[in-house]
């Protein structure tokens, strides 16, 4: 994601709420290409405005904008709901690792093979996970590409459940085509908030 977009969205889980005018200056950039950022995040269903509230001093009331329920990373009805199939299922996997493939796809729901060249496919997958919740972003490395996810969806059960990050990189597998390797679990990034980090096991075939 962009990263001035990921910086609104990261002030506003902090923050809970705030204005473009409070955004942009704490960003140091004009009102109108906050709202611009805003605009995009509020397509995407990441943003949404929480209406007008009465601003400090004698000033006009300004809108407010937070995180919808899906920035939020709550996706454990998501979860829940593709689990509950998947065990209903007559073809249930035998093993744990191959639960969790099951699983992972059908959290994915319908998916078309990913096309194309290495960027293309890390492009289209962050797009793909975005409404997931996973806040994620790709990065260039010299050991290979690496797939940054700012946030865990699962943060409530992961404790209870750590074998939901293996399901984590097999929906990466799936959509790269690509095996991957977690290097970070819930390690602080560049901005202090967790993330947990996979890296593109490039040359070897899924």
């Amino acid at each position: 994601m962009q990263a001035t977009r990921q910086r609104i969205l990261d002030t506003l889980e902090q923050r809970g709420s705030a204005s473009p005018k409070e955004l942009a200056q704490a960003f140091g950039m004009s009102p109108a290409n906050l709202r611009r950022h805003l605009s995009i995040l509020q397509t995407r269903g990441l943003v949404q405005s929480m209406g007008m509230r009465p601003a400090e001093g004698r000033g006009r009331p300004e809108q407010a904008y937070a995180l919808t329920h899906t920035a939020q990373g709550d996706n454990l009805a998501g979860l829940s709901k593709a689990l509950l199939e998947g065990l209903d299922t007559g073809d249930r996997p035998r093993n744990q690792d191959a639960r969790l493939k099951h699983l992972a796809r059908r959290l994915l729901g319908p998916a078309s093979p990913m096309v194309g060249q290495i960027t293309q496919r890390l492009v289209a997958t962050v797009q793909r996970l975005t409404p997931l919740g996973y806040r994620p972003h790709w990065e260039a490395r010299p050991q290979g590409p690496q797939m940054v996810l700012g946030h865990c969806p699962y943060t409530a059960i992961i404790a209870d459940h750590p074998e939901l990050c293996r399901m984590d990189a097999h929906l990466l597998e799936v959509l790269l085509g690509l095996p991957v390797e977690q290097v970070a679990k819930l390690q602080p990034g560049p901005q202090g908030t967790p993330q947990c980090v996979f890296v593109l096991q490039l040359g070897q075939s899924r």
